[in-house]
Formats: structure tokens, sequence, C-alpha cells
């Protein structure tokens, strides 16, 4: 049998290609949404395929409960600052995994949305949701880097530095989505999921 820590780290290493695609397109959101979609379209042309997707979708499960059995069962011998980031950060993006594949999955399979840069950004326009999706998506990149810097095993400054970036990246990312980097206009359908989101 598998180790966890085996497994989590084989999956963290798929996971990984995948999850610097995606936020690269986040980013590339920068210079405009049709940019980020642009960059998506060519970028699915890999993750889309269906043996590919599938992959990602097991080593995410993989990720997350790998991931929380570590945390269960280290809990009593976690002693460290980074060690309880490490195990927090973790946390935090195995709940957003969840809400996240989810979500996506519910959209595009019973909603039949396109789950681009306006599902994504949907809930940042919609009033009260904004108060969740804006730290949910936030935390979710600042976790991520954080937990890539403690899983380097490199020391205080690298996690630092990481983490510092992630900060970074994910006042970034969320500014974008917001609509506070470049011009932002949802379409009606994606601001139609939401149950306050007006006429």
């Amino acid at each position: 049998m598998i180790a966890p820590r085996r497994l989590h780290r084989a999956a963290g290493a798929v996971l990984a290609v995948f999850v610097t695609v995606h936020i690269a397109n986040h980013l590339v959101a920068l210079a405009g949404v049709d940019a980020h979609v642009r960059f998506m379209e060519r970028a699915r042309l890999v993750y889309r395929q269906p043996v590919v997707e599938v992959v990602l979708l097991l080593c995410a499960a993989l990720q997350a409960a790998s991931g929380l059995s570590m945390l269960w069962t280290g809990r009593h011998r976690r002693r460290t600052v980074l060690g309880w980031l490490q195990a927090g950060s973790g946390a935090y993006i195995a709940l957003f995994l969840a809400i996240h594949v989810g979500a996506v999955l519910a959209a595009r399979i019973v909603g039949g949305l396109d789950t681009n840069f306006y599902f994504a950004a949907a809930g940042l326009h919609v009033w009260p949701f904004a108060l969740f999706f804006a730290p949910y998506y936030f935390l979710a990149v600042a976790a991520l880097f954080a937990h890539v810097g403690c899983a380097l095993r490199r020391g205080r400054a690298v996690v630092a530095r990481m983490s510092g970036a992630g900060v970074v990246v994910a006042v970034l990312i969320v500014a974008t989505l917001m609509g506070k980097v470049v011009p932002v206009a949802i379409p009606a359908r994606y601001l139609a999921t939401f149950a306050f989101a007006g006429p």
C-alpha cells in the first residue's frame, strides 16, 4: 500500500502542472478578458481531453484525501509554525478543491455553462456574494503558494518569499476578477446563477 505522503506528492506533482497553467491563465487576464479566453482555449486543448481531465480529477481527490489523512495523523506531532502553516494551508486547499471542483462540474453538467473567466468572476459582481468570493479566491491562491513553500522544506526564508508572492498574485487575480484592473462585464446568464442577482 502506498504511504499517504508519497501519494500526496505524486498527485501534487501532476496537479502542479495544471495549477501553474491555471494561475498563468488568470494572470494573463491582466491584459484583458479576451487575452485570458484565448490562453484558456489553447490550454483546454490539452486539459479538457477526457483522459487528462479524469487523471486531474483523480489527482485532486487523492491530493485532498491524502492531505487530510496526514493532517489528522500528524496532529500530535506538529510543533513548529511552519508545520502548522503547511497543515492549515493544506486544509484550506482541500476545502477549496471540494467546493471549486464541485461547482465547476455542476455548472458544466447541470447548468450548461462554459466555466470560463465570467463563471469565476460572477460571484464577485453580485452582492452579498462578493463577501464570500473575494476571501475565498484570495485565500486559495495565498494558501497554495504558502503550502508549496512549506513542502519545499528550504527554510523560513523560502516560505516567506513564496507566501509573499502568493499574496501579490492573489491580490492581482481577485482585483482582475472584480474588474478593478481591466473592464469586466459579466453576461446575464452567469449573474442569473445567483439567487439575488437582480433583474
